[in-house]
């Protein structure tokens, strides 16, 4: 049984089932349902809790297997938590986890905590079997664009708010921008508003005041970004990944592959081949996938030879080989690149690519 993040506190509301999955790469979020379904539990009896977290190809999976049916010698009920960081039990943690879910009893409430799990995980026989047995729940990450409505929600519960109209839109637009990338960060920012100001609307210059730069950036989001056209983003990340310490060969090689990418799918279906086959076969899924969808279809083949042209150079330029048309700076070069493919998905500033 599957279940939606939002669907859950309803959910243990009608009661429990033997076995919780949650599996995301959202730590607050995950947590947060972790603290949900243990507070659930607790109050229906279950006061004595064991972890098993699996770490290692020679993890004993007897210890786990037996915790299905014992009962504690101090309480009636337990819960019992199985967390795999990796994702991957291997395929003796796969077949004790099937045998597992066949010795569930109602004494023992299971959870098992979860990465991000790809399609074939997801499709996996152990995985399945987990599914089956209980309730699994998907914890996505906040993307950006719905990142402001969760300040919102958040600020909602203890009773704040920010003011109507487009000056509401500015104040969480700029604390989206804060907190970007760090949503446990975002979570301690907006409890701090809670207890530096009182219930009822926030303004603008407060939140300003109040709020700390704690974006993190990373590599596949500066991607979506790019080539979403959101220029502004673009630059703003760029900024960020190199003020971490990021490496500009590991940023070139990302813009490089979306070049790249765009170039074998136009060709694809300048060959006949239709967009969604095109995309299958050059491996974009996801975002991603909507991204190119958008954007392809907008291309022509000299712009695309330009635009391999460029990501040439600048992997040129990022490596120590310098281009006289083009800037010495590492990173000067990667936000030229950058801005090349983003203005391409801004159909009034397409025309302005070849002048960069």
């Amino acid at each position: 049984m599957q279940l939606r993040p939002e669907q859950l506190a309803e959910h243990l509301k009608k009661g429990l089932k033997p076995l919780y999955v949650l599996h995301g790469d959202e730590p607050l979020l995950v947590q947060e349902a972790g603290d949900a379904i243990r507070a659930a539990a607790r109050d229906a009896g279950h006061t004595e809790r064991q972890t098993h977290t699996v770490a290692g190809a020679h993890f004993d999976w007897s210890a786990v297997l037996a915790s299905a049916g014992s009962m504690s010698l101090f309480a009636d009920k337990q819960i019992v938590e199985i967390r795999v960081p990796s994702g991957k039990p291997g395929k003796e943690g796969s077949e004790a986890l099937q045998r597992y879910c066949d010795q569930l009893c109602d004494d023992v409430l299971t959870l098992v905590v979860l990465p991000r799990l790809d399609r074939a995980q997801q499709g996996s026989a152990w995985f399945t079997a987990l599914d089956g047995a209980g309730v699994s729940v998907k914890i996505d990450a906040v993307e950006r664009n719905a990142l402001p409505a969760w300040i919102a929600r958040r600020l909602a519960a203890q009773g704040q708010r920010v003011a109507e109209g487009e000056a509401g839109q500015q104040a969480l637009a700029f604390f989206a921008d804060r907190v970007e990338g760090n949503l446990l960060a975002a979570h301690q920012e907006i409890t701090k508003l809670g207890l530096l100001y009182p219930a009822g609307e926030l303004s603008l210059e407060q939140i300003e005041a109040a709020v700390v730069d704690v974006a993190r950036f990373n590599v596949f989001k500066l991607s979506e970004a790019v080539l979403a056209g959101q220029t502004a983003r673009v630059m703003r990340m760029l900024d960020g990944l190199r003020a971490e310490g990021e490496a500009a060969v590991l940023v070139q090689w990302t813009l490089t592959e979306d070049v790249l990418g765009l170039h074998r799918v136009h060709a694809a279906m300048a060959g006949g081949k239709p967009l969604p086959m095109a995309l299958r076969e050059q491996r974009v899924w996801g975002v991603r996938e909507k991204l190119f969808e958008r954007l392809v279809p907008r291309l022509d083949a000299h712009t695309l030879a330009r635009l391999v042209s460029a990501a040439a150079i600048c992997d040129g330029v990022v490596k120590g080989i310098k281009h006289p048309q083009w800037p010495d700076d590492p990173w000067a070069a990667l936000q030229r690149l950058a801005l090349m493919v983003s203005r391409l998905a801004t159909p009034q500033q397409a025309a302005r690519v070849g002048r960069i």
